[in-house]
């Protein structure tokens, strides 16, 4: 039998690029086995690079300008296909957009990812991925309802402030102006996190400190995204809050709630983005898989990438190894999570710092190595 290596890994965040992985990788391996078989289908699990992900397995790249975060213009891309879009909630809202050094918790808005979906629906999209993860907000997905046409006022009947801090002031809101269209589409909220929208594993409490919370913002927002599930519950009844405590609510700052509110069905991101990119098909060609992601670590076994890509070739009889920039799993955790054996970048170079730096010529050794293991 022709031996097919598949490579279906994430980035290497702040080093390379899900695409950019693949290329080494595949690099590494015709080293050692000149004329393999290779096929390369970066992936992703909803986060930033989940658009990228799209476009290189096919999908067309489309540009539009949206709000970022701060509300000052940027340069935002979703994918389509047919009639099915990916949009990536961080391309508009994401913590990328923010100037660097710079975090605003309590006022960063999502109001550009309702731009990012309406864009989606302009161009004929019946199925929209919402990939939502890496954001710079904390808003509940207030934002993102108000730029496809929900009002959210205060007691003067005046718009509230942008961000999570504003929803404190929230007296009244109003879904009935919603674009008419997100009746009829299908939209599937893709993400790696199931926490609920507040509480102790709420999205302030749990993922505020990332985006520059101080312990009394993360108090301030969870009031505050208490407030505004309460305040929604008036107007669109008890749907509020079963949502409010449901799985994925509170994914990237609470947007997952937002997404809820306006019929979106929650999936395991990677779940999602494998069936949109074809992967049972490539998986059936392939003899041996590759994964990886920058870290593997506790936080890979809970609905990242890599796992998702070890659980589907594990059940389809498929031997999966894995690339990374630095492994804190041990090899029983690895063999549970269906992954053989795992080839972190330290192995080759143990400065931490040169791995980040010379990712790429480090990973194609370290692809040399898996030829020789597994393929020569």
């Amino acid at each position: 039998m022709t031996q097919r290596v598949l490579i279906a890994a994430d980035k290497f965040k702040g080093s390379l690029t899900a695409v950019q992985v693949a290329e080494r990788v595949t690099a590494g391996l015709r080293r050692v086995v000149p004329g393999l078989e290779v096929e390369a289908m970066p992936v992703a699990d909803g986060g930033d690079g989940t658009v990228d992900a799209a476009v290189a397995a096919g999908f067309e790249r489309r540009e539009v300008r949206v709000a970022g975060p701060l509300g000052d213009e940027v340069t935002a891309a979703f994918a389509l296909r047919g009639d099915t879009a990916v949009v990536e909630m961080a391309e508009a809202s994401g913590l990328q957009r923010l100037p660097a050094g710079v975090f605003e918790p309590l006022t960063s808005s999502t109001y550009g990812s309702g731009e990012l979906l309406r864009a989606a629906l302009d161009a004929g999209a019946r199925t929209i991925v919402f990939g939502v993860g890496g954001s710079a907000t904390t808003d509940g997905g207030a934002g993102m309802l108000t730029a496809l046409g929900a009002r959210f006022l205060d007691g003067d009947g005046e718009p509230v402030a942008p961000g999570g801090g504003g929803l404190a002031g929230l007296a009244t809101a109003d879904l009935s102006g919603l674009d008419p269209r997100l009746a009829s589409v299908d939209l599937v909220l893709a993400s790696d996190v199931d926490n609920p929208l507040t509480g102790p594993k709420g999205a302030p409490a749990v993922y505020g400190p990332q985006k520059g919370a101080s312990p009394e913002d993360v108090a301030t927002l969870d009031a505050a995204l208490a407030h505004y599930a309460q305040v929604l519950e008036k107007s669109v009844g008890s749907k509020a809050a079963e949502h409010a405590a449901s799985p994925g609510a509170g994914a990237a700052g609470g947007i997952g709630y937002g997404a809820l509110l306006i019929g979106a069905g929650f999936r395991p991101g990677i779940e999602v983005m494998l069936d949109v990119l074809g992967f049972a098909p490539a998986l059936e060609r392939a003899s041996l898989v590759i994964t990886g992601e920058g870290s593997l670590d506790e936080q890979t076994l809970h609905g990242k990438a890599p796992a998702g890509v070890a659980a589907a070739a594990r059940a389809a009889g498929k031997e999966v190894v894995a690339v990374c920039g630095r492994l804190a799993l041990a090899p029983e955790a690895l063999g549970r999570a269906g992954i053989r054996r795992a080839y972190p970048l330290t192995e080759v170079e143990p400065d931490v710092a040169k791995c980040i730096a010379d990712a790429g010529p480090i990973l194609e050794r370290t692809a040399e190595r898996i030829a020789r293991d597994f393929l020569a």
